[in-house]
């Protein structure tokens, strides 16, 4: 093995003897197995997996299934050329058609050894993978998400982001395969877990996210799927984590939402739902956007949505040409990052504004909580 096989003389001196041992186990199952009648042509006698339990399970995971062909071929060879040795006189040509049989069944012994350890491996991995996950939901510390993760082999590699939909139900391990079969097409790192009817995906490498989900569909069960936003690793996953399962709670609001749909784009129907982040986010992110930039965006913005999404029936309201709302509008896009003009996104600031004023956020002595100077004037005449 040293001479034919160059991989071999670089394992560790530990794999290579419990190499040795196996071959010598190798050895004297050939000789119990012709003496059980195995090397009859008729025999139906198999080769004991005994042969691979003198290794640890470990070795598996050092060795592939094609080296250890390998191995074995060189084991066979060597027999073979010994026979003149090893047979009485005129059974040489007996003895070398017995071990091509052998051969065969310690082939055979070697795939079922290394389907069982794949199997363990397998159930292994689902058991650390469902617990890596639920320590997302909790929110757990990041050292425990960094040492379940480093068990399967996860590399971290960013950005990171969580998809949920549903499991479409069978065995875990079955779904799971599906899983990783179409991550390993695209190239993007994955750890899954199902959760009673939900199948969490956690996305790694991917550089969109929503893109890397569509095409993971397949293994998605019908309903909605809904993707958290991008973090730069697993640490700051639990964050994108909540987010996803929150819009999963959400979707069924919208009926028509793109499959996979951004988590984000689910904040007023999460709002809706009860989820004090997107309450937050909108409240925070959008309505103190329009607070702080001052003008008239927000009266503007009032206007518009009276007049039923009409450009010329707000400026009359207004006083202005319909150009000035236009560019007034153009600047509420800028700053929130959501068109009025856009149906789906006028929804949005319209639950952002009714957010805002049920809860004002701190505003300058100058400004009210609506965000208006109008409000202000009219305070200063009364």
């Amino acid at each position: 093995m040293d001479e034919s096989l160059p991989w071999f003389r670089a394992l560790p001196a530990e794999q290579r003897s419990w190499v040795m041992l196996v071959a010598q186990a190798g050895v004297r199952s050939l000789v119990q197995w012709l003496r059980d009648g195995g090397g009859t042509a008729d025999s139906s006698q198999e080769v004991s997996d005994e042969v691979f339990a003198t290794a640890p399970h470990s070795l598996a995971r050092s060795i592939s299934l094609q080296q250890t062909v390998a191995l074995i071929q060189v084991t066979i060879d060597v027999v073979e050329e010994q026979t003149g040795q090893l047979a009485a006189p005129g059974e040489e040509q007996q003895l070398r058609e017995v071990v091509l049989r052998f051969s065969r069944e310690i082939a055979f012994a070697a795939a079922r050894a290394y389907a069982r350890a794949a199997e363990f491996r397998g159930s292994w991995d689902a058991r650390l993978q469902a617990l890596l996950v639920d320590a997302l939901l909790r929110g757990d510390s990041p050292d425990v998400l960094a040492s379940r993760a480093a068990a399967l082999g996860w590399t971290d590699a960013p950005p990171v982001a969580v998809a949920v939909g549903r499991s479409p139900g069978g065995e875990v391990s079955a779904v799971l395969h599906t899983v990783y079969r179409q991550a390993r097409r695209i190239g993007v790192e994955v750890i899954g877990g199902v959760h009673g009817d939900r199948l969490v995906v956690v996305l790694g490498g991917a550089a969109d996210p929503v893109a890397a989900t569509e095409k993971l569909l397949e293994a998605f069960g019908e309903g909605p799927v809904v993707v958290g936003p991008a973090v730069p690793s697993l640490d700051g996953a639990t964050e994108s984590a909540r987010a996803a399962l929150a819009g999963f709670r959400a979707a069924p609001a919208w009926p028509t939402a793109p499959r996979p749909v951004p988590a984000a784009d689910l904040l007023p129907e999460r709002v809706l739902a009860g989820d004090a982040e997107a309450r937050r986010r909108l409240r925070h992110d959008v309505y103190a956007g329009l607070v702080r930039v001052g003008g008239e965006l927000l009266e503007t913005l009032d206007a518009f949505f009276a007049a039923g999404g009409t450009l010329e029936s707000a400026a009359r309201a207004l006083f202005v040409h319909p150009n000035t709302v236009r560019y007034r509008l153009r600047r509420v896009s800028e700053v929130t990052g959501f068109s009025p003009l856009a149906p789906r996104d006028a929804f949005t600031l319209q639950m952002a504004l009714t957010i805002g004023r049920l809860d004002p956020v701190p505003s300058s002595p100058t400004k009210t909580a609506s965000g208006g100077r109008t409000a202000q004037k009219s305070d200063d005449q009364r």
